[in-house]
């Protein structure tokens, strides 16, 4: 069963407050810390497995239902998807999306007739929710395998990469999390992170040559592709040859 959050570090952004509001800004800080901390999520998990989404991307028909959350009281939310839904993914993965320094929750739902999609969940005025998801593709058996998550542009935002579809359309995406909306910030063609069936999605996002670079095969698995973004606009390079999944580990001046 796949199973088991993986949290992702990005660097949290922090807000400048005015000198003029600093009092009352810290004593309603002092105020809140304990509920927030408290309602911080901790964990996460995919349960209740299901055979009702037979695609086998991941290797076999089991795909599962139901999201388990741990928060850092000791609470567990369990949300249940319905029928034409389910979590087609590895695992949940935890991440600061918005930049208050508590995780979200990035997951991949599949949706029977409409294929997959990107999924935000996370804590809204206390209660556990769905926050933001991408269209879906709009194919039953069409899938996206995530990157990972950073701040590609250094602009102090976190972005999130993505391959859609990445046996058939291999096109690189990033979107960002804005007033509750993922929001599309640049495409690439011809990349792809993961091969079907296999259980493991490949590359990720590592540091090279001092800044953010994603990592991922090119379109027909023969060699390693660097991707940097300025601008809104992703720049791609050739880092050498893709002979398996040891290959994103052994790139120089990569970490």
């Amino acid at each position: 069963m796949r199973t088991g959050a993986r949290r992702l570090p990005v660097r949290p952004l922090r807000a400048k407050a005015r000198r003029a509001l600093w009092p009352v800004a810290l004593l309603l800080a002092v105020a809140a810390a304990p509920a927030a901390l408290a309602q911080e999520i901790t964990g996460a998990d995919y349960e209740e497995p299901t055979e009702r989404y037979p695609h086998g991307a991941l290797g076999d028909p089991v795909e599962h239902g139901a999201l388990v959350v741990s928060l850092a009281d000791g609470r567990r939310h369990r949300v249940r998807l319905d029928g034409t839904l389910v979590f087609e993914d590895t695992a949940p993965r935890l991440v600061d999306l918005d930049g208050d320094g508590a995780p979200e929750i990035l997951t991949v739902e599949s949706h029977r007739d409409k294929g997959a999609r990107l999924a935000v969940w996370g804590l809204e005025d206390g209660s556990f929710t769905r926050l933001a998801a991408t269209p879906f593709i709009g194919t039953r058996f069409r899938w996206l395998a995530p990157v990972g998550v950073a701040d590609l542009d250094g602009d102090g935002r976190v972005e999130i990469a993505y391959v859609e579809t990445p046996h058939l359309g291999k096109t690189l995406r990033i979107v960002r999390l804005e007033q509750g909306r993922l929001v599309p910030v640049a495409a690439e063609e011809g990349l792809t992170n993961h091969h079907f069936g296999a259980a493991a999605i490949e590359g990720g996002i590592a540091t090279c040559a001092g800044r953010p670079t994603i990592l991922t095969a090119d379109a027909g698995w023969s060699r390693i592709i660097a991707s940097t973004m300025k601008d809104g606009r992703l720049t791609r390079r050739d880092l050498g040859p893709y002979t398996g999944p040891d290959s994103f580990a052994r790139i120089p001046g990569c970490h």
